[in-house]
């Protein structure tokens, strides 16, 4: 059972929608792909863990903290034991020697290293909640395109061609969950912090934004309207004038949390009809009214 479900990162949304609105530095474009990239691999872990016939509950994307240390678990698995995976989507060819990992003759950060951190981390977390469970963690390779040279077989690694087999193995066990495994999967989650306290994002202002509605598709600013239509001159995605406009107002908030949405505000930002008797139609379908004095915004 999926009781916790994977979202976009906040970072890499907001990345995806300034890519297209300012100039992003280089460190912020290879950010920016580091984040799509992980993100698209944990993605594809989803899918096999849906494969799971045993009975347990799985818990996507944790960000928790335990004395004042922050640390994130891609999918953690609630059955006879609890099960941590470290999922990376890396592809190509990489070199394991003396518990070190190359690419290129280059090192990089060992996955295995980070898995212990978490690893010791959430024990530290359980302790402290006083859930007595076993725990077992593995990185996971989830990459078909991806090849690891004189890999050590006492490490707990997880290869794309052993995924099948591992979930075979899994749905085999003999688990039953109980009232405890379901108090920890409502206190995890409910430990989940919604905004990590690291962000690498970029400072952007408003007024040096690029304005308009974006394509659904292509996330390019180069919709022409076409009746109750507007046309990406992009990529020829073909949507309402309506979706675009709500669309794009979801964008705002992500961007500025803290900003009214007003008629004025979503007329410059949208600058997709000039008329604001058809945005305040727009607007009502999704949000409410509200009136303060002599200002009105809508939430």
């Amino acid at each position: 059972m999926e009781y916790k479900k994977r979202t976009k990162p906040v970072e890499l949304a907001v990345l995806e929608i300034l890519q297209n609105r300012i100039e992003l530095s280089e460190k912020d474009k290879q950010y920016l792909l580091h984040l799509k990239k992980g993100y698209e691999g944990e993605v594809m872990f989803d899918a096999v863990t849906r494969e799971l016939n045993l009975d347990c509950y799985v818990l996507n994307d944790l960000l928790l903290q335990v004395n004042h240390t922050t640390f994130q678990i891609d999918t953690l698995i609630i059955a006879d034991r609890i099960y941590l995976y470290e999922v990376k989507n890396y592809d190509g060819d990489f070199y394991y020697d003396r518990d070190r990992i190359y690419r290129n003759k280059l090192e990089i950060a060992n996955p295995l290293t980070q898995l212990n951190r978490t690893e010791t981390l959430l024990r530290q977390l359980l302790q402290t909640l006083g859930m007595n469970f076993t725990l077992h963690a593995s990185v996971v390779f989830i990459n078909p395109e991806f090849t690891m040279y004189h890999a050590p077989s006492d490490k707990p690694i997880i290869f794309p061609t052993q995924l099948k087999r591992h979930v075979k193995q899994l749905n085999t066990i003999s688990s039953r969950l109980t009232k405890k495994h379901l108090a920890l999967a409502k206190k995890l989650a409910s430990l989940h912090l919604k905004e990590s306290p690291y962000s690498k994002l970029p400072k952007y202002k408003y007024e040096e934004l690029r304005k308009g509605a974006s394509c659904k598709v292509c996330g390019r600013i180069k919709l022409v309207v076409e009746g109750k239509h507007c046309i990406c001159s992009n990529c020829n995605h073909k949507e309402f004038i309506d979706d675009a406009v709500l669309r794009s107002i979801e964008e705002l908030r992500l961007l500025f949390p803290n900003k009214k949405i007003t008629i004025p505000l979503i007329y410059d930002w949208c600058r997709i009809t000039t008329s604001k008797k058809k945005l305040r139609r727009i607007l009502t379908k999704k949000y409410t009214l509200i009136n303060v004095n002599r200002w009105s915004y809508y939430q």
